[in-house]
């Protein structure tokens, strides 16, 4: 190798080096990861630690929308919250965005005796280097809460507690009804229940069926659905209202429906998957019509017209018959026909038989509690039924 030969190596060299440290300056820098799943965690553990202990500072270190109008801070100001977390089951994101998916947990206070679960998605992103939740909803598929629809109102007192998001003279007027549904309810059952109901009043239709998790059509036409369950330390039922169908009722028809829906928080433990609906619905409607007395053709419009026609059920009503489908007037039918069973019951066997035989069949069959409790059959007490339904129903006595 010559001396030119060298120091054009030298010089190529020189180059190459300061090509490797130009490309090494101009490169990016790496940005910040994604929100991993344990800083999601962290995070929503700080929001919900903020809404429980009403900590405005900290939630708005949380959160894009502050504290203001229309936020989930000030749409939960008045319902009484005992507790609030969340659990991450999953996130996706990137350096600038995210969504998060998880379950909350959430309990009235004095109502819950144990959390109720919601499936929920929070979007979040990066701001000033801080990740803040901008938007939480319901996951997919999910059934959506009250506070997703708007500033919730509450009344409470020892009967229960009402939320709603219409006005505080709405929630007000809720509150009238359940303070007298809830004796009621306890005059026909009486037993083991907490003699408390919650009640949940959306502003339409659709915000009745998101709550329920299904379509409008489902509830259109049904005032009021009561959901629950029957196991231990679970949370309280919900009685939901909704606000069209109720809004057509005169006073005494919302009062009925509160009530019929009342009793069936109290009658909740007892209610297996063996009780038929003509019990369950008769026995609900039975209180609700001794609150409020009506001739009895009047009280069952449908079921008398049809045993003007001559017909008389063949059967009590079976489950399906209490599904809404378009057909009121069989729906109507069936919860008059589950309404007189119950009553004859009662008239021939005594308010404790009826109880006791509502508590056997929950736990038994239907068969085995007409035998043990009533010492008859079910078709037995059929005819008999289909016997009291043409003299009953033909001379309309006060009920």
């Amino acid at each position: 190798m010559t001396e030119a030969d060298g120091a054009l190596g030298r010089r190529q060299a020189a180059r190459l080096g300061l090509a490797a440290l130009l490309a090494a300056g101009c490169a990016p820098a790496p940005g910040p990861a994604p929100l991993g799943r344990e800083e999601a965690a962290a995070l929503l553990g700080r929001r919900a630690a903020a809404l429980r202990e009403r900590d405005p500072g900290a939630w708005t270190a949380t959160s894009t929308s502050g504290t203001g109008p229309g936020s989930l801070w000030a749409r939960l100001a008045e319902v009484p919250l005992a507790d609030w977390a969340y659990q991450v089951t999953g996130v996706r994101a990137d350096s600038a965005a995210a969504t998060v998916e998880a379950t909350l947990r959430h309990r009235l206070r004095g109502e819950d005796p144990a959390p109720a679960t919601a499936r929920r998605l929070l979007d979040l992103v990066r701001r000033e280097g801080r990740w803040r939740v901008r938007a939480e909803r319901a996951a997919p598929g999910a059934a959506g809460l009250l506070w997703d629809q708007g500033t919730v109102h509450a009344r409470r007192g020892s009967w229960g507690l009402v939320l709603g998001t219409g006005s505080a003279e709405e929630a007000g007027q809720f509150a009238r009804l359940a303070e007298r549904a809830v004796p009621a309810a306890d005059g026909a059952w009486g037993g083991d229940w907490p003699r408390r109901v919650v009640v949940l009043v959306p502003g339409s239709l659709a915000g009745t069926a998101a709550l329920l998790g299904g379509g409008p059509d489902t509830y259109r036409g049904v005032a009021a659905v009561t959901t629950g369950s029957p196991a231990p330390r679970t949370p309280a039922d919900r009685i939901v209202v909704n606000p069209e169908a109720y809004g057509e009722l005169d006073g005494r028809g919302r009062q009925f429906v509160l009530t019929h829906e009342a009793v069936h928080v109290a009658t909740r433990a007892a209610t297996g998957p063996a009780t038929p609906l003509w019990l369950s619905e008769g026995f609900a409607d039975r209180a609700a019509h001794r609150a409020a007395p009506r001739p009895l053709a009047a009280a069952a419009p449908a079921l008398a017209a049809a045993v003007a026609r001559g017909e008389v059920p063949r059967a009590l009503p079976d489950d399906a018959a209490f599904t809404f489908e378009g057909d009121t007037g069989g729906l109507d039918r069936a919860y008059e026909g589950g309404w007189l069973a119950c009553r004859l019951l009662a008239d021939r066997w005594g308010d404790d038989r009826l109880r006791a035989f509502y508590r056997a069949v929950g736990t038994r069959t239907e068969e085995t509690a007409f035998r043990e409790v009533l010492g008859t059959t079910r078709e037995e007490f059929t005819a008999a039924w289909r016997t009291y339904l043409r003299e009953r129903l033909g001379r309309a006595p006060a009920v």
